[in-house]
């Protein structure tokens, strides 16, 4: 009865030690691999802050958007402000005559309507048609539309345009990503040059 007794408190302290063995042999991989896992995104962390910086597109966008070319400026691409404001400075100069046009011959038009003189009638002589003025009325309201039409484009533009570029300036462009032209001589053919084009792909 002791052997028996011996015996199963044996086995049960080798299974036990083996289940320990186990638990101990599973758990560890898992700990040191939370913790490398943390090492890394620590790492990540700190190299992304270093070259990406996912608010700057956004800013690039408000800045464009408060004032035309100044989300260029903000991406240092100086030069792309002034296109900006010539860009804008056109629809805003035609927007700015038609108008103004518009606007002269409504007056007149109306004048005439009420039996006045307008600004086109010269000693009793009408030297513009009351068809000619709202004809023109018409031509030139369209044409001011159009400007303004323009305008609102070219400034949504510019915005989308400093947005994609600060996105586009955050990509890490190495030597693995350009074109080197070089010339190998064909030990072969050397009488016969044979011109071709070969592309390497390197990971």
């Amino acid at each position: 009865m002791f052997l028996k007794n011996f015996i199963f408190v044996f086995f049960l302290a080798l299974f036990s030690a083996s289940i320990s063995a186990q638990n101990d042999s599973i758990i560890k991989p898992i700990e040191l691999s939370k913790k490398e896992l943390r090492k890394q995104k620590k790492l990540k962390k700190q190299s992304i802050q270093g070259t990406y910086s996912p608010l700057s597109p956004s800013k690039a966008a408000f800045y464009s958007a408060i004032f035309p070319g100044a989300g260029q400026i903000y991406n240092k691409k100086y030069w792309k402000a002034p296109v900006v404001w010539g860009a804008l400075a056109i629809p805003a100069y035609y927007y700015q005559i038609n108008n103004s046009d518009y606007k002269r011959f409504r007056n007149a038009y109306r004048l005439r309507k009420n039996g006045l003189v307008d600004e086109f009638t010269v000693n009793g002589v009408e030297v513009v048609s009351t068809e000619t003025l709202e004809t023109a009325q018409e031509q030139l309201r369209e044409n001011r539309d159009f400007s303004l039409l323009s305008g609102i484009i070219l400034y949504i533009l510019q915005i989308v345009e400093a947005s994609v570029n600060a996105h586009l300036m955050q990509f890490n462009t190495d030597d693995s990503l350009t074109i080197k032209p070089t010339i190998i001589q064909d030990p072969i053919r050397v009488d016969a040059p044979v011109v071709g084009l070969n592309f390497k792909i390197r990971f």
